[in-house]
């Protein structure tokens, strides 16, 4: 059974981002394009200093929409991206492997567009047995009606919302958790309207100033 009350933690979560490629981008109009961008990167950077598994996939990359945001590429130098013919992720053998490699349960998954490659793949790994969490401000669809109707389906269908942010924040849960608090402080400075408190606060109170207390 579901246990959805479980915190996603870096021993519990993958993640996985689906088709932030040009062709895709321009057909989004049910939110800002780059707000979009700024948070499909938070779920990457969380990803990347919490040491979580994370599946990159492209589709028709070389033959129509163009390759993988570098917002994205620039924090995973190297890594294979997957790309596939199909619409449905889960279709391509080499996604579904990708999934059930990382021997994770709660798959949290963000892509473009909500109705189609991420609705999609949702629907299938919840048959499969996952748990998904949709980061529903990292993803955009031709319309905002396309994409409310979308996320509205899957959360009918079991997955559960969240934001970006709250990734990131589920991940840290106290700030005195020094190994990765820097971390989280650059992430919020350079992808969220946060760090100009976080510049304040170290321009009033100096760089020592933290959430955590005295350091």
């Amino acid at each position: 059974m579901s246990n959805y009350t479980d915190f996603l933690t870096p021993q519990n979560a993958a993640l996985a981002l689906i088709d932030y490629q040009p062709a895709m981008v321009f057909g989004v109009q049910s939110h800002d394009r780059m707000l979009i961008t700024h948070n499909a990167s938070i779920l990457a950077k969380s990803a990347k200093l919490f040491k979580i598994p994370t599946i990159l996939s492209t589709v028709a990359k070389d033959s129509f929409s163009g390759e993988l945001a570098p917002e994205i590429t620039s924090v995973f130098p190297g890594q294979t991206i997957i790309d596939r013919t199909s619409i449905n992720a889960w279709l391509n053998k080499d996604f579904r492997n990708a999934i059930e490699s990382t021997r994770r349960k709660k798959i949290v998954l963000a892509g473009l567009w909500t109705e189609a490659c991420v609705l999609f793949p949702t629907l299938e790994l919840l048959k499969a047995g996952y748990e998904v969490y949709i980061s529903t401000d990292a993803c955009g669809d031709v319309s905002l009606e396309a994409h409310e109707r979308s996320i509205q389906r899957m959360i009918q269908a079991g997955a559960v919302p969240i934001t970006s942010l709250q990734f990131l924040f589920e991940l840290q849960q106290d700030w005195a958790r020094g190994d990765t608090y820097d971390g989280v402080l650059e992430i919020l400075k350079k992808e969220s309207p946060y760090g100009v408190q976080v510049r304040f606060s170290k321009w009033a109170l100096g760089e020592h100033a933290s959430e955590a207390g005295r350091r």
